[in-house]
């Protein structure tokens, strides 16, 4: 079989519906829109309330088989500070503060993702987004 087309989704763990945009980007593509949002559905059920990005591979015969990622770093970010968004002004405006263990924590979780071996390379990843967001890391 030949992936005949890659498509990245950011979706709500446990909520894709045919529906838009999952069906504007999917339908085109022809694969079985209830099928990928029923597997899709229960393979994120237990991430409920996180946005996960998802790869998936469709292939020539129209099947299709999908990776789901871990959230993005300014997602865990916003989630541990308990805000909607990140400052406009970047650094300049602290909008919020993190512990050096919530950092861990986001860094471990990041961890498959990110283009590093240690969860010490993948705090100074994370710490680098917190900052621009305006998100202090007390230590």
């Amino acid at each position: 079989m030949e992936i005949v087309k890659k498509i990245k989704l950011q979706i709500p763990a446990g909520k894709a519906t045919p529906a838009p945009p999952v069906g504007t980007v999917l339908g085109p593509a022809g694969i079985n829109l209830q099928e990928f949002c029923t597997k899709y559905n229960d393979a994120t059920r237990d991430k409920m309330g996180d946005i996960l990005p998802v790869e998936i591979n469709v292939y020539d015969d129209r099947s299709f088989d999908f990776v789901i990622k871990t959230p993005p770093a300014a997602f865990l970010l916003k989630k541990a500070c308990k805000i909607n968004k990140g400052s406009v002004k970047g650094k300049n405006e602290i909008v919020g503060t993190i512990t050096e263990a919530e950092l861990k924590e986001i860094a471990e979780t990041k961890l498959p993702d990110l283009n590093c071996y240690t969860v010490e390379d993948a705090m100074k990843i994370v710490e680098g987004t917190a900052l621009n967001m305006g998100i202090k890391v007390e230590k």
